[in-house]
């Protein structure tokens, strides 16, 4: 038996959205009903996202959902491409910063964020920068004729896309992973959205400790679980065309 219909929100990001040709699709469902519906009902309003299946996930009102959860009616399914592989700290809670920034960042990134994070107990305080390079990356599933089509081509710049306030949730869950497993509590992750030029710097991480060892751990962390489970996607972009470049998102460490 069917029960009342269910109305969902599904929004498309990255390739996904290049495909479709929209930012956000409306369905109607009769119930009880999954996510593993509202992707089929996704499809059969646009055929051309079904060869997708096997690299996206899924998260139902901000949060990583499987194929077999239930949805209810008003819910917002989001559609998870390959990811690329802001937020102040809470008020009295100087300890992380986690921020999205669409505008570039000053040469002087790395030491501005150890200046608001790096106490007198600290021995090491370790930053990272990734820049964008000329060479190309890996590209995503179903990318792959587009990236042959530019091979020998330099890289010109990068673009980001974020689905913004579950990426700054998962990056918080991050900072607790590091937390529980290194005992590092100061740290910062930044990340660009929009387009960043060759050269330029999309990610900073700093990592503040009293001894080397676990700062060193927590920033090769937070940058490797950052490329492969915030929902951040990243294309490359050539003289004449682009490519998205990443692997399916994971929603837990490795």
């Amino acid at each position: 038996m069917t029960g009342p219909a269910i109305h969902l929100r599904i929004r498309l990001f990255a390739i996904q959205r290049e495909l479709a040709g929209t930012r956000e699709v409306t369905v109607s469902l009769p119930g009880p009903a999954t996510v593993a519906d509202a992707w089929d009902a996704l499809v059969t309003a646009h055929p051309v996202l079904a060869p997708g299946r096997g690299s996206v996930r899924f998260a139902r009102n901000g949060s990583y959902a499987g194929a077999e959860t239930a949805i209810e009616d008003g819910d917002e399914i989001a559609v998870i491409p390959p990811v690329s592989g802001g937020a102040e700290p809470a008020e009295g809670d100087p300890r992380r910063i986690l921020e999205l920034r669409a505008e570039p960042f000053p040469s002087t990134i790395l030491d501005d964020l150890a200046a608001r994070l790096a106490t007198p107990e600290d021995g090491a305080v370790v930053g990272f920068l990734g820049v964008t390079r000329a060479s190309p990356g890996t590209p995503a599933p179903g990318q792959e004729g587009e990236a042959l089509r530019h091979t020998g081509r330099s890289v010109l710049a990068l673009e980001y896309e974020a689905l913004e306030p579950m990426a700054l949730a998962i990056l918080g869950e991050i900072a607790d992973e590091i937390a529980a497993r290194f005992g590092v509590t100061r740290l910062a992750i930044v990340h660009r959205t929009g387009t960043v030029p060759l050269g330029e710097a999309s990610v900073a991480i700093v990592a503040c400790a009293p001894h080397r060892g676990p700062a060193f751990e927590a920033a090769a962390f937070a940058i490797d679980e950052t490329k492969v489970r915030a929902p951040i996607w990243k294309a490359e972009h050539f003289a004449d065309g682009h490519v998205w470049i990443g692997e399916p998102p994971r929603d837990a460490p490795a």
